[in-house]
């Protein structure tokens, strides 16, 4: 009898893990497309409230400043309170400020609309990280990627929808009405199924200490990493431009292979990341970065050799972020605040490193971007040299204090 009802019982587990896995999956699509579809819609959005395209471009930083916010109020909220209510009521009020963003024609209240649209998107990043974590514990390796592949998936189909709306009604607005009603989706899912326990307050809880120094040397991986991830994948199609290996069409394909690859690569990270430990998973993908980056800084004018850079860059990015948190899971317990600063670390990292690739390429041409994403990639290797060392160290100390005990 008792077996019987530890088997009922253990099913019943995996099945709310299952419910709860699918609804942060859900929810990343959704913030994928919902992130990739302002780049293709800012001339219908210009055209909506009378602006130029430098000045609708104030969007995208009024979204960034709105996400940095609500990366740092969510993860402080989930340590404290069930998620799942919280997630869909963000997925609800985000839903509204979507199917408000082609109502809107003056430029500072459309701006407002996307820095709530950042805030909302937020905290839904910050509880899929977290939460996905708290549910498979150091079993999140197969998910985590699946989580951030979905993600790419979302990203990657996002222009596709875009312009597909519209040739069909030839505006901006059935997009986004589209996207409010996708939104709605994971929504109802998360209202629907129960939050899953912070590791502190289950039955096997995890009293690890959090180490400020190794929060803040992941936090700074994450800022290198998504910044030349989104420094490479903004700046693809005028650097193929300028080195005149691509022209207006070809350079279109080159950046969609580059993220086209990098979502595939997400999906054969799944498998991977069931056999390998996250520490070499990133030397690997460190290896390929600076492979593909040389490659463009030696022989960037032979033919095909930005196409294969391109492919190749996408490849060994494209389980970095995901190799990141289940790396800090072995380290650190992963709490909101704890995913927070992650998080505040890479929108950081969006926000600058790009736009110093920019100043770059004004000024010293197109190979600069190259020299800074090696740069960038050499100190990402460097820093986590000391983050293995620091991780190291630390498990040394806890297990001296452990046999003391």
């Amino acid at each position: 009898m008792s077996t019987t009802n530890s088997s009922t019982s253990a099913s019943a587990s995996q099945g709310l893990k299952r419910r709860q896995s699918n609804a942060y999956f859900l929810s990343f699509i959704v913030l994928g497309l919902t992130a990739a579809a302002l780049g293709p819609t800012i001339p219908g959005l210009a055209a909506h409230t009378g602006s130029t395209v430098g000045q609708i471009s104030i969007l995208f930083t009024t979204q960034a400043f709105g996400y940095l916010l609500g990366s740092l109020l969510s993860g402080w909220y989930f340590d404290r309170r069930p998620a799942h209510p919280y997630l869909a009521a963000a997925l609800t009020l985000m839903a509204l400020v979507i199917a408000l963003i082609p109502l809107s024609s003056l430029l500072a209240a459309l701006a407002g609309l996307f820095f709530l649209a950042g805030f909302f998107s937020s905290s839904i990043d910050v509880g899929g990280n977290t939460l996905l974590v708290w549910v498979y514990r150091d079993a999140v390796g197969p998910r985590m990627n699946a989580l951030h592949f979905f993600f790419g998936l979302g990203a990657l189909i996002s222009p596709l929808v875009v312009a597909q709306v519209i040739n069909r009604t030839g505006d901006i607005n059935g997009t986004y009405w589209l996207l409010a009603a996708l939104t709605l989706v994971p929504a109802i899912v998360y209202a629907r199924t129960p939050s899953p326990v912070a590791p502190r307050d289950s039955e096997a809880p995890d009293n690890r200490p959090t180490s400020g120094l190794l929060v803040g040397l992941i936090a700074a991986l994450f800022f290198l990493f998504v910044g030349t991830e989104l420094g490479f994948g903004g700046w693809i199609y005028t650097y193929g431009l300028e080195m005149g290996v691509a022209n207006a069409v070809t350079a279109g394909y080159l950046t969609s292979l580059f993220w086209g690859l990098l979502t595939l690569g997400r999906l054969l990270s799944i498998p991977l990341a069931a056999r390998l430990q996250p520490r070499v998973m990133l030397t690997m993908d460190l290896v390929g970065l600076v492979f593909f980056i040389l490659l463009l800084l030696g022989w960037a004018d032979v033919p095909g050799v930005v196409w294969i850079a391109a492919a190749g860059y996408g490849l060994s990015m494209a389980n970095v972020f995901p190799t990141l948190m289940i790396m800090a899971e072995t380290v650190v317990p992963i709490t909101g605040r704890v995913t927070s600063a992650f998080l505040v670390g890479s929108s950081l990292g969006s926000m600058t490193v790009p736009w110093l690739m920019g100043q770059a390429f004004d000024q010293r041409g197109p190979q600069s971007i190259v020299v800074l994403l090696l740069a960038g990639t050499l100190l990402a290797a460097a820093m986590f040299g000391v983050f293995l060392l620091a991780a190291r160290r630390r498990q040394e100390d806890v297990a001296v204090i452990r046999s003391a005990g």
